[in-house]
């Protein structure tokens, strides 16, 4: 069994020294909303801080109201770098930043393992970085709380949502979908194509949804599809991409963040 999910990204997509990492984060996080109802589920991207950080920041701002409540993080993102069939968990006992260790919630991971699309593959978490991304933000905005890591493979949306409702509970646990959006378009193309994808999401549509339209599009469904049926509200908190924050616009990474709420 492993031990220690070692980072694969620290110094490149975020700063690998831990003061300087927080610094990083809070630049990040806007002023929390006075009376911010706490989000039962989250989407946010997953790219560098530099390009992806303020996007992402609105979101991780209003878990400020649920810091001593919200103790286990169902986490899952798209595995870019190793191709499987289904859903992945990983069997370390935790994820190591820079800010420190974040424990996996076991028993957690024993109940997702009980599903039959989903298994352990280790070499898709060890290089993965859609999960490894939104950590430092966790431990920032969290006081003490666990984690559940999932990769989706070659996967549909109904078995991602199987998962998701699994391990749903009730306030203590948040759901967080980690995905960018569109991939290397031209600005403006970029803008439309992702202002398409954002109306679906705040309709609860998965099925407006396509592969292209955001790398983690499977896991985005997932949750939608989740949310439709339990009648959650959604709201969008910031759409931009690459070429509003730190890129240039002839070819751009599309960012939405948004939080859903019970």
């Amino acid at each position: 069994m492993p031990g220690i999910r070692q980072p694969a990204v620290s110094g490149t997509f975020y700063p690998g020294f831990g003061p300087a990492l927080k610094a990083a984060v809070d630049r990040c996080l806007p002023t929390a909303r006075l009376g911010s109802a706490v989000p039962k589920a989250i989407i946010v991207p997953h790219a560098g801080y530099v390009y992806s950080g303020p996007v992402a920041g609105a979101a991780y701002a209003l878990l400020e109201a649920g810091r001593t409540t919200i103790r286990r993080v169902v986490m899952i993102g798209p595995a870019h770098r190793v191709p499987f069939e289904g859903i992945a968990v990983s069997r370390a006992t935790s994820f190591r930043t820079p800010l420190g260790d974040v424990p996996v919630d076991v028993r957690s991971v024993d109940i997702a393992l009980s599903l039959p699309h989903v298994r352990v593959v280790e070499a898709a978490h060890a290089p993965e970085h859609c999960l490894e991304v939104q950590l430092p933000f966790l431990q920032t905005v969290l006081v003490s709380f666990s984690i559940v890591p999932l990769l989706t493979g070659h996967t549909t949306a109904e078995s991602v949502a199987s998962v998701l409702q699994g391990l749903w509970d009730g306030g203590e646990t948040l759901i967080l979908v980690s995905t960018d959006l569109t991939h290397y378009l031209p600005y403006n193309e970029a803008k439309e194509t992702d202002a398409r994808t954002a109306a679906a999401v705040l309709e609860l549509n998965p099925d407006a949804i396509g592969h292209e339209a955001a790398c983690g599009s499977t896991a985005l469904r997932g949750l939608l599809l989740t949310a439709r049926r339990l009648g959650l509200r959604i709201e969008q908190l910031d759409l931009r991409n690459s070429g509003d924050t730190a890129g240039p616009r002839d070819a751009v990474v599309g960012y939405g963040s948004f939080a859903l709420y019970a």
